[in-house]
């Protein structure tokens, strides 16, 4: 064959299309097949996909033998596409924060898919019709993501999309009923004493449930839904009161503080303030849990504002801006700390900073340092003998006099926040008086030794680790063991040394309670499942699985005595656990 016999109809050599192709192949498997095979690897999806569009673009530059008008016309219409899409057609939830980084993510491979699906299907066009084809294609592949918002993403960053005109759970609720109280006055004040679960994570903030016994043969006795209702957005997990159960919720431009019937989910009474955060990721509404005492309740609200409320009728007995009293800004995820009550007084975390108030009146009593972006709650202990608050921020942890904000000690741990975001998971104390901690996921777990000599404080690292890595999902700690999540994976590592012990079972990014009476873990998965697995460092054990609420869940659950509290962005549901000892072999 002659060279001339290599030249197209049209005068030149026909389209390089086979490099093309191949390179958009890989780029999504890369990009979707990988991450669904291997869940964990999602950051091979998201290189892959970012670098296999930067891959059409040297294809298109340097071998695809398309002409130089169309060479640098087809790159310029595909960025001017992106940017004027990202910047102009997006619905908020998609074009902002994090969201405005994971649109380049999910339309490159789109855009490439759709620029090489051009290229094949149109290289027997010339002129004006093949302009206009090549600019239908990148616009189609571009503007299309105009037509859907997302309600943010999962733990393992994966966005939940939504057609851009459906309306959200929040607006379904506004649009119903179950937007006001029932009418039920008040609580009864003799309902109110004592606390049996007063705020985040249990009186100890520490996700343990001792003498709470169930059935585990979930196939024979399964629990028991006893109600379910729709609830606004946030993150706020149950603080519970006798019969009573508070939480927090977004409803439109209100942020609520929310009392319940516990045997019935009918509302009691609501406090609201004329405040909404929203962020892309999370969605709109507050993070923070309310804590009770002394007939009280306290919560934080998602952008900065402390309200102290009667617990029988929520009428307002003070309120404070703790990010104006502290000179704090709005952090990326909003204010997410719970407060906790030190006998006079309420501490809270307004982002790296602690701040105390009084009790009884609001009035400040200090403002601690800053330490830095933080989403951790202020966390009380007792350590070489002296009560104390612990508190994680950016730069590592901190242990605080409760009377003056004194700092007493503090151990630096740089590096370990490195990147976006602060440190979300709580600090958790072993049986022996040390302290475990984590920054972020990508610095793993540490355990800490202190000791008081001589009025000064010794601060030892026994161990850094990696095999347990938790993002935003507490841990518990159990007869030498600690029992977490390891990215969306569950897993176990030794006290002693850090090792892993075992891991296994994939719950997405979820939460967990103990029940150390009988070994066993109660999982609230991210999708919403309910699921038991034995508190066991031989190995990874599922005793149980049953649907629980839909939808991403991220919020704590709660278990007070035989029943179950767990909510989402959309709605909260009771369950009844089965009983152990009932008319069922119990393995537990």
């Amino acid at each position: 064959m002659s060279h001339d016999a290599t030249i197209g109809a049209n005068g030149r050599k026909p389209l390089r299309l086979w490099p093309g192709v191949a390179i958009v192949v890989l780029q999504w498997i890369a990009w979707f097949g990988v991450p669904i095979v291997f869940p964990e690897a999602l950051i091979v999806g998201v290189l892959g996909g970012l670098l296999g569009g930067v891959g059409i673009v040297l294809w298109w530059l340097f071998l695809s033998r398309a002409r130089w008008p169309e060479r640098l016309g087809g790159l310029a219409l595909m960025v001017v596409a992106l940017v004027l899409t990202q910047r102009v057609l997006l619905h908020e939830s998609v074009a902002t924060g994090g969201m405005g980084f994971l649109f380049y993510v999910y339309a490159v491979p789109v855009l490439s898919l759709a620029f090489v699906a051009w290229a094949v299907a149109s290289r027997s066009l010339e002129g004006w019709p093949r302009w206009a084809t090549m600019a239908a294609a990148i616009a189609v592949a571009c503007a299309g993501w105009a037509l859907v918002r997302t309600g943010g993403v999962t733990g393992g960053f994966e966005s939940e999309f939504a057609w851009r005109w459906s309306a959200t759970a929040e607006d379904r609720l506004l649009a119903g009923s179950g937007d006001a109280p029932a009418g039920i006055a008040s609580v009864a004040a003799g309902d109110l004493e004592p606390a049996v679960w007063p705020g985040f994570r249990g009186a100890r903030r520490d996700g343990i449930v001792p003498g709470v016994r169930i059935a585990t043969d979930w196939d024979a006795t399964p629990p028991v839904r006893l109600w379910e209702r729709p609830v606004g957005p946030g993150w706020s997990s149950f603080a519970v009161d006798g019969g009573y159960l508070y939480t927090q919720e977004q409803r439109g431009e209100e942020e609520v503080i929310s009392c319940y019937a516990a045997a019935t989910g009918e509302p009691v009474w609501q406090h609201r303030n004329a405040a909404r955060f929203w962020e892309s990721n999370a969605g709109a509404g507050p993070r923070g849990t309310p804590t009770l005492a002394g007939g009280r309740v306290y919560a934080l609200g998602g952008t900065g504002i402390l309200n102290a409320l009667d617990a029988r009728d929520g009428s307002l007995l003070w309120s404070r801006d703790a990010a104006a009293d502290t000179g704090a800004e709005t952090p990326y995820w909003g204010f997410s700390g719970s407060p906790e009550v030190v006998d006079d007084l309420v501490v809270v975390a307004v982002s790296g900073t602690l701040a105390a108030y009084e009790a009884s009146s609001g009035e400040p009593r200090w403002v601690g340092q800053d330490g830095g972006e933080s989403y951790t709650s202020p966390h009380r202990a007792t350590l070489g003998g002296v009560d104390q608050i612990l508190h994680i921020h950016k730069n590592g942890l901190q242990g605080v006099a409760p009377a003056d904000g004194t700092v007493l000690w503090e151990h630096p741990w740089p590096g370990a926040s490195a990147g976006p975001g602060g440190p979300i998971v709580q600090p958790a104390l072993t049986p022996d008086g040390d302290v475990l901690i984590s920054l972020s996921a990508a610095g793993g777990m540490r355990r800490l030794g202190l000791s008081l000599a001589s009025g000064a404080w010794d601060v030892e690292e026994r161990w850094t680790s990696l095999g347990l890595k938790p993002f935003f999902n507490d841990s518990v700690i159990h007869e030498g063991h600690m029992y977490g999540f390891d990215g969306n994976i569950l897993a176990c590592v030794r006290l002693d040394d850090g090792g892993r012990a075992w891991k296994g079972g994939r719950y997405g990014a979820g939460q967990l309670v103990l029940l150390p009476d009988q070994d066993l873990l109660l999982v609230l998965a991210e999708q919403g499942d309910l699921a038991l697995v034995r508190a066991d460092p031989s190995g990874f054990s599922e005793l149980a699985r049953v649907p629980g609420i839909d939808g991403k869940t991220w919020n704590h659950p709660v278990v007070v005595d035989d029943l179950l509290l767990v909510r989402n962005a959309k709605e909260m549901a009771a369950f009844r656990l089965p009983r152990a000892g009932g008319s069922q072999a119990d393995p537990g």
